[in-house]
C-alpha cells in the first residue's frame, strides 16, 4: 500500500475507533443518531428497526438505506463492506432467514467488538464478523449474492479496489446495493490532502459519474443510480467546498 492509503485508513480507523467507544461523534457531524431517532434524518423505516437494540441502532453510521434496495430474498449470502457497528448485517439477517448468511468486514477492531457484542447479546447464529480492509476483502471468490455497503466506500483511498474486490466475489448474476456520499463537482487537491475531513465523510466523496465508471471498470453492469437526497443533517456542511448529497446506487455481475 501507498503511503497515502495506509495514512488514511490510520486516521479513518482512529476515528472510528473513538465512534465505536463514544469518544467521539458519528460523520453526522452535530447528530449522533444516524438513524434519525434523535436527528430528524430518517434512513430507515421505523418498522425495519424495531427487533434491534439500541447498541446497534444508536451507532448507525450510514448515509441511506441500501437494504432495502437490495431486494433480500431467503437463503442468499450477503456481504457488507464496512459493517461497523452490524445494523445493515442484522437486517439484512432476518431477511435472508435461518439459511441464508451474512458477512460484515470491517477494519476497525473496537467496531468488530461492539457488532460482536451484539451478535452475542441478539442471539443472531446466521451473521459473521470479519476484519480485514474492503480493497482486499477476506472473502472467497465467486461466493456473495449481494453486497451491500452504507457510507463506507466514499471513506476508501483506492475506490476502484473496492468494486474490483466486489467484483471478484460476486458470484456469476450477483448484485451490488450501496448508499454512499457523492459530490456535484471534484474537491481540489487541498481538500483532497486533509484526512481529518476525509475521515468524516467528506473529501474522500467523489463525483457520482466517476463512482459509477469505476463501478463498470470492474466489470459490472447495469449500473443505476436508485436516488439521491440531501446530505444535511448526515454531513457537516463545509464551506467552499463542493455540495454533497446521499446517493443509492445497484448493479449487478453478468451471469
Amino acid at each position: 500500500m501507498s503511503n497515502q492509503v495506509i495514512q488514511i485508513h490510520e486516521i479513518v480507523q482512529e476515528r472510528y475507533a473513538a465512534i465505536a467507544t463514544g469518544e467521539a461523534q458519528s460523520c453526522c457531524g452535530v447528530n449522533s443518531d444516524c438513524c434519525g431517532v434523535d436527528s430528524g434524518v430518517q434512513l430507515y423505516d421505523g418498522a425495519m428497526l424495531t427487533q434491534l437494540p439500541d447498541s446497534v441502532t444508536g451507532i448507525s453510521l450510514g448515509c441511506g438505506d441500501p437494504v432495502t434496495i437490495a431486494n433480500l430474498s431467503a437463503g442468499e449470502w450477503v456481504l457488507d463492506l464496512g459493517s461497523g457497528g452490524g445494523i445493515d448485517c442484522f437486517l439484512a439477517a432476518q431477511r435472508v432467514g435461518v439459511d441464508g448468511y451474512v458477512i460484515g468486514v470491517d477494519m476497525t477492531p473496537a467496531m468488530l467488538e461492539k457488532a460482536n457484542a451484539s451478535k452475542a447479546r441478539m442471539g443472531v447464529n446466521n451473521v459473521e464478523f470479519r476484519r480485514g480492509h474492503i480493497e482486499a476483502l477476506p472473502v472467497v471468490s465467486d461466493s456473495i449474492d449481494v453486497i451491500m455497503s452504507n457510507c463506507v466506500i466514499n471513506l476508501s483511498p483506492d475506490k476502484q479496489a473496492v468494486f474490483n474486490e466486489a467484483a471478484r466475489v460476486l458470484k456469476p448474476g450477483g448484485r451490488i446495493s450501496v448508499s454512499d456520499i457523492m459530490t456535484e463537482t471534484p474537491f481540489n487537491d487541498d481538500h483532497r490532502a486533509d484526512a481529518a475531513k476525509w475521515a468524516e465523510c467528506v473529501t474522500g466523496a467523489i463525483m457520482v459519474d466517476v463512482y459509477m465508471e469505476m463501478m463498470r471498470a470492474a466489470g459490472l453492469v447495469d449500473v443505476q443510480m436508485v436516488d439521491q437526497t440531501s446530505a444535511d443533517g448526515i454531513v457537516e456542511a463545509r464551506v467552499g467546498m463542493p455540495r454533497v448529497f446521499s446517493a443509492r446506487v445497484t448493479a449487478r455481475k453478468p451471469a
